[in-house]
Order: C-alpha cells, then sequence, then structure tokens
C-alpha cells in the first residue's frame, strides 16, 4: 500500500537527528533547565521522546526484540551516542511498519485494555514527536538558545534538489 505514509517517518526521523545535532552541543545547565508548560528538561524530554518512539516501533511484528535495557528502563541519562543510535533505529522500523504493515491490524495496548488499529499507533508517534520537538526547541528560545528550523519547508531544503528558477 502506498500511501506516503512512509515518508513522515523520514521526516521524523530527519527531525529527531537535527534536532539532536543541537541539543548535544549544550551544556549541562541548558540541558537540564525548564520552564512551565514543557514535558520537562531537554534531557528528561529526548529521552522521553525516544523511548516512546521504541515502544510505538514495536506494536508491530516486523521488528526485532526491544533493545535492552530499554530507554526506558534508563535511571540515568544514556549520552547523546545512544540516543542517536535508539532514534535511527526506531525510525527505520517505524517507517518500516509504515511500509508494510497491515495498517488496520488491531492492537492490544496498556495489557490489554485499549484497544486500536496500528495506523493509531503511528498518528501518535508523529504527532508526539513533532509536539516534544517543539516542547525542546521552546525551552532553547527560553535560553536564547538557536533551535534548528525543523518545518516541512527546511525538510524540503535539506533532501530534494530544488529546480533552478
Amino acid at each position: 500500500m502506498a500511501t506516503g505514509l512512509a515518508d513522515f517517518f523520514t521526516y521524523n526521523l530527519w527531525a529527531n537527528l537535527r534536532l539532536l545535532d543541537t541539543c548535544e552541543t549544550l551544556t549541562d545547565a541548558q540541558l537540564d533547565a525548564t520552564t512551565p508548560g514543557v514535558f520537562g528538561s531537554v534531557r528528561e524530554t529526548l529521552v522521553h521522546l525516544f523511548s516512546s518512539e521504541e515502544g510505538y516501533s514495536h506494536h508491530s511484528h516486523l521488528t526485532g526484540p526491544m533493545p535492552t535495557p530499554s530507554l526506558r528502563a534508563m535511571t540515568e541519562f544514556p549520552g547523546f551516542a545512544v540516543l542517536r543510535q535508539r532514534a535511527e533505529r526506531s525510525g527505520r522500523e517505524l517507517r518500516a511498519i509504515a511500509e508494510q504493515a497491515n495498517l488496520d491490524e488491531i492492537m492490544h495496548l496498556d495489557d490489554g485494555t485499549y484497544d486500536c488499529p496500528l495506523i493509531i499507533v503511528l498518528l501518535q508517534a508523529i504527532q508526539h514527536g513533532i509536539d516534544h520537538r517543539s516542547q525542546i526547541m521552546t525551552l532553547l528560545s527560553v535560553q536564547g538558545i538557536e533551535h534548528p528550523e525543523l518545518d516541512a519547508w527546511d525538510y524540503n531544503d535539506a533532501t530534494f534538489t530544488q529546480p533552478s528558477r
């Protein structure tokens, strides 16, 4: 099924990696700063974002076993190399799911207490990523730190060759 859904996960991974490039240059104080209205610090939000993507990617039989330990199980910040590796892995897995899975398959989430089609899990993954990347960019902005542009226009400019005018 060629819906174009996989392209959203290519974009999602691009945005995640671009944000990581910026965040790994920050000081500990900048990584730990927070402000009202966001999930937590930059560090906490990055771990939450990527641990969630690990979880979303493992709702399909198309992925391998969950990496151990999972990001969710880690009690300390794993570092940017680990976050990058995990983001790349879950990003590839989510794209594969979008390309190959039966999107109508019913998932039994939350220990079987919540049912929804796989497409809803994938939509949640995209929305969740955009939401938390935006919160991290807010945290950077309130500290006076220039954040990367992550919208679709910037993705287009970074990814596709522009015709000459």
